[in-house]
């Protein structure tokens, strides 16, 4: 079992690519290797294999908070199922991971959600989405200062406020108040929840 993401950018055109690429392929590089398990395509697509589908969700809203910092937002679909031919080129590779990441992809704008996932189990589909649509809520509306927070919380989930605050340049108490304003906690919950259920569907 593994997980797609597909993902488009948002109005990618409102900023020059430089401002964002090399950040982009570094981040995905964190992730994976180049073209086998991500490639970027048409200037603003992507697609991304992530081995482990608990870690799936948490991926996505790292690059979500990544184009956030930079006044971009993204739109992804996630599919979580298997992977029945592997080719050079992760565009290339098929199964149902892949199936059903670009099912839910092809669904995303007319449904006006910039997140989405499709396992297969119809059920769970509708229950985990449900939760994402209400995050977006916030999410989609983070300012930059609240990306950047995330961007490094998510990462570094083993730092204390104060340390966060030496990474971001700022004291404890902005520390704080960034948390409260990303909803970061309510965020994070819906990720726990959404990892023990794929967890406990691997088990």
């Amino acid at each position: 079992m593994i997980s797609i993401i597909t993902g488009d950018i948002v109005n990618s055109r409102k900023l020059p690519s430089t401002i964002w690429m090399d950040g982009f392929k570094k981040l995905l590089s964190s992730f994976g290797k180049n073209p086998i398990e991500w490639e970027i395509y048409r200037g603003d697509e992507f697609q991304l294999e992530v081995k482990n589908p608990e870690d799936v969700l948490q991926i996505a809203l790292q690059i979500k908070a990544f184009f956030k910092t930079k006044k971009l937002d993204i739109r992804m679909s996630i599919g979580i199922g298997d992977k029945t031919y592997k080719a050079k080129k992760i565009s290339e590779s098929n199964g149902t991971a892949f199936s059903r990441s670009g099912e839910v992809f092809e669904t995303l704008k007319k449904q006006k959600v910039n997140l989405a996932i499709n396992t297969g189990d119809k059920e769970f589909d509708f229950e985990i989405n449900l939760m994402l649509r209400l995050c977006l809520t916030f999410m989609d509306n983070w300012l930059t200062q609240s990306a950047e927070f995330v961007q490094i919380a998510i990462s570094n989930q083993t730092l204390s406020q104060e340390e966060i605050g030496v990474k971001l340049g700022i004291n404890q108490a902005a520390v704080s108040r960034r948390r409260k304003r990303a909803q970061f906690d309510l965020m994070m919950e819906t990720e726990n929840y959404f990892r023990q259920k794929i967890k406990n569907r691997n088990v």
